[in-house]
């Protein structure tokens, strides 16, 4: 059976939901909008269920730890989506937040709120950190174990002082998820613009 091609995002609040929404129709993909949660409501099993769904790809799928130290529901259903059979991880937004020292993950490049890509990692309202090549974050502690081809690091999806609100278009997860797609060779082109919630079909 063909894989589905699934970007992660390790954020699932209302702002994050409505940004990717956002870019999944702007870029003919999928968001499966009911794996918004914080933390994270739905299984492993339940999320690859939707995804399998899906009538197109990329299809986004959000994952979040209400900041649970350690591996909590949204990593363990990220983990279960990430290494299951019919998926293919194409990339992840690695989101910032402020638990600092306590989980953190290496990204490839990430993106600030400038729109700029940049080797170091970012605070959560998309601000350059110290760090080359890490950022702390609320689920991010199994990503860089995953051998996902791309990991980007971002600010506070949907936020950043305004600047990646969805009514803005969401300009800098819009950004953040064409490199992932870049890197990947981008998608199918199946999907339809304006179409990228999965309300209709499997929430």
């Amino acid at each position: 059976m063909k894989k589905r091609r699934v970007i992660l995002v390790t954020d699932g609040d209302e702002f994050a939901c409505r940004a990717i929404e956002q870019v999944a129709s702007d870029l003919g993909g999928r968001c499966i909008s009911r794996s918004q949660g914080n933390p994270t409501k739905l299984s492993g099993e339940q999320l690859v269920e939707l995804i399998l769904q899906t009538p197109h790809d990329p299809v986004f799928v959000m994952f979040d730890d209400c900041g649970a130290i350690g591996e909590g529901s949204g990593e363990e259903a990220l983990r279960y989506v990430a290494t299951h059979e019919q998926i293919e991880v194409l990339g992840a937004l690695a989101v910032a937040s402020n638990t600092h020292q306590r989980e953190w993950t290496k990204v490839h490049v990430s993106i600030d709120r400038d729109g700029l890509i940049t080797e170091y990692g970012v605070d959560k309202e998309g601000v350059r950190d110290l760090d080359v090549g890490r950022i702390n974050g609320d689920t991010v502690y199994c990503l860089d174990q995953l051998g996902i081809p791309l990991i980007v690091g971002i600010g506070d999806i949907g936020k950043m002082g305004y600047r990646d609100h969805a009514k803005n278009g969401a300009p800098i997860t819009h950004k953040a998820v064409e490199l992932i797609l870049e890197r990947s060779g981008g998608h199918d082109g199946k999907g339809e613009k304006g179409k990228g919630a999965d309300r209709g079909e499997t929430r």
